[in-house]
């Protein structure tokens, strides 16, 4: 059986890159009807943070992607991790180092003076003598001090590093804690990882695991190294460029589905097929299919998906989702008719709630180059005429207007932009919005003559 894991550190919140991380992972295990697990890697005491443990599993319960069993906290597994560092210990795998900081920043300036890597020496890998007073040991593990180090990549191919590039790494720090390469093999071979899915910002941790694996008798997972997002311009992503929290994009009014359709086209394809229902991510994901170069983000594609998703969204679900950004009233059926005419138009949630009360609210101000295009001449008094023969005839229907307008200005004799540009400047504060007899249809009569009414108010003022 396939398992997979995401492991973030709580030490701040989650990014897109990684939820494209673990978006991978959990599509691999879906696919294969195995498990993803989730597991918090917060040894980092001092930098944890209970607001960001709890906006990464906000953002998976927003995202729906579910994990299988408990969250495995590392925090709490100190006491496996001791017996493991005992055993390599006993069997004479790691051992007590002894070296200051000041001696290790001295050998560190010898190594740099020569041109050479700085790397530990190995001078207590094999020390029996009396140990130096005062000094709190670090555990090292002993390394390979020949051959190479090599493994599989699944995106990669072949990966081979010469054993004298790692050195024998601390396992564990002077005050007993363990060290994030050791404590990430013993929890993925404990969870039953076989197949670790993670950035290639990861590739040089993977020997120093390897290491680990050997060392305790373990059988390595298989691994796949993602390339990284990069901004449009080819550099790493920034905040700037769209490296937010994740929740960020739900303030901003994307939905989950998009995001997510957005994320796996990053690095991942299926022939030109851009969008994607969760269903066809699970069937169609295999790691195999992952690019070897680093994907591009591009917040125009991104918005693009997002106003596709908008527009296949019922406005049932679009009209729950809208409560979040100001649009509220308890007649749903009117929400939801309005919905329905603008959803083409947005791209976000905050367009459409910028639609949505556009055509539900009276306008607050006016756009005044509109203003100087639409009511010229006598404007507002085709417009006031219009709505007296709206009130006489009683049409309701957005079919009974529009023949109503086009009888209208047939019978003016002027063109259709005479009527609509001030009508629109009435209705929605600027020459914008949806077809004027859907809106007429919607708002009603009365509320046409308000907004009619504001107008002319707005343009004694003003003049």
């Amino acid at each position: 059986m396939v398992v997979t894991r995401f492991a973030p550190s709580p030490t701040g919140y989650l990014h897109i890159g990684g939820l494209r991380t673990a978006l991978f992972s959990w599509l691999y295990a879906r696919h294969c009807g195995g498990e993803f697990r989730l597991r918090i890697e917060d040894t980092d005491l001092k930098r944890n943070s209970q607001e960001a443990l709890e906006a990464i599993l906000e953002a998976f319960n927003w995202v729906g992607m579910d994990y299988d069993g408990e969250v495995v906290y590392q925090s709490k597994r100190f006491e496996i991790y001791k017996k493991y560092i005992q055993k390599l210990l006993d069997e004479g795998k790691a051992y007590k180092c002894y070296m200051t900081k000041e001696e290790l920043d001295e050998l560190r300036a010898s190594q740099e003076a020569k041109g050479e890597r700085p790397r530990y020496d190995g001078r207590y890998r094999d020390f029996n003598g009396e140990p130096p007073v005062g000094v709190e040991p670090v555990i090292r593990i002993k390394a390979p001090l020949d051959g190479f180090i090599e493994f599989e990549d699944g995106i990669k191919g072949e990966i081979k590093i010469a054993a004298s590039e790692v050195d024998d790494f601390i396992i564990a720090r002077s005050d007993g804690t363990p060290t994030y390469n050791f404590v990430v093999a013993i929890d993925d071979y404990e969870m039953g990882l076989t197949d670790v899915i993670r950035g290639d910002d990861h590739l040089y941790n993977t020997p120093k695991q390897l290491v680990v694996y050997k060392a305790l008798g373990f059988k390595p997972p298989k691994f796949y190294h993602v390339a990284m997002i990069n901004n449009e311009q080819g550099k790493k992503l920034s905040k700037r460029d769209g490296a937010l929290d994740v929740m960020e994009y739900k303030k901003e009014g994307y939905l989950p589905e998009a995001l997510l359709n957005f994320l796996v086209r990053l690095g991942w394809s299926n022939g030109d097929q851009e969008i994607f229902s969760i269903d066809e991510m699970i069937e169609l994901f295999d790691p195999k299919n992952i690019n070897r170069s680093a994907s591009s983000y591009n917040l125009d594609k991104l918005l693009w998906l997002n106003s596709q998703y908008i527009k296949s969204s019922s406005n049932k679900k679009l009209f729950e989702l809208l409560k979040d950004f100001g649009v509220v009233s308890e007649d749903s059926d009117k929400i939801t008719t309005v919905i329905g005419l603008v959803k083409e138009r947005a791209k976000t949630l905050k367009d459409l709630a910028s639609e949505v009360n556009a055509v539900l609210l009276k306008p607050s101000e006016y756009d005044e180059k509109a203003i100087k295009k639409a009511l010229k001449g006598n404007a507002l008094e085709i417009i006031d005429e219009f709505v007296t023969l709206l009130e006489s005839k009683g049409a309701g229907n957005a079919k009974d207007i529009h023949t109503l307008m086009e009888e209208f200005v047939n019978n003016k004799e002027i063109g259709f932009g005479k009527l609509g540009q001030p009508l629109r400047v009435a209705l929605f504060g600027a020459m914008r919005g949806p077809g004027l007899d859907e809106v007429i249809s919607i708002i009603g009569i009365d509320e046409t003559r308000d907004r009619i009414e504001a107008l002319k108010d707005y343009k004694k003022r003003v003049v």
